[in-house]
């Protein structure tokens, strides 16, 4: 499926135990009115859609090569007027790292810079709020090992996103 001038957006497919606990927070948490997203955790913001078969031939490859990539759930991040739950995954690091020398030259300057991977469950609030649910996570997010299920291709639609397709890690 052809998706025409939408920026093309890469994430990490989180486990469905992750993915609903943070999913919850998030929309505990995010103006409501600005939430139109599910939980994620963004690889590339905005690839060119003119790469789209591309990228899907990148998506594919990588998921058929590798296994499920083991993360660390580390705790709270800070972001602002926002907060987020950290996340390290030297794997995931290093299939970002591929994926960026793969489409050097088609990067935006925010695709440009290693990710520092984290699910957003407020933002666009005041430094107060931020610093409140900030406060009150740290308290009850626990580190805790996880593995990425797959990667995720999406189409930007000018706020919400249209789901294109999944890749499971299989290898």
């Amino acid at each position: 499926m052809s998706i025409g001038n939408d920026p093309l957006i890469v994430t990490a497919e989180l486990p469905q135990d992750l993915y609903s606990w943070a999913n919850q927070l998030r929309t505990e948490h995010f103006p409501p009115e600005r939430n139109v997203l599910k939980a994620h955790v963004t690889l590339f913001h905005a690839l060119p859609p003119s790469a789209e078969g591309e990228v899907r031939d990148c998506l594919a490859r990588l998921a058929a090569e590798n296994p499920p990539v083991p993360a660390r759930l580390e705790g709270v991040m800070k972001l602002g007027k926002g907060t987020g739950l950290q996340i390290s995954s030297p794997g995931m690091i290093a299939l970002w790292e591929e994926m960026a020398d793969r489409f050097h030259g088609m990067l935006t300057p925010q695709d440009e810079h290693r990710p520092r991977l984290h699910i957003t469950v407020q933002n666009k609030v005041s430094i107060e709020e931020a610093k409140a649910l900030q406060a009150d996570l740290s308290l009850r997010v626990e580190p805790r090992d996880f593995a990425f299920r797959g990667l995720e291709l999406h189409a930007y639609k000018g706020g919400p996103w249209e789901f294109l397709q999944r890749w499971r890690f299989r290898g």
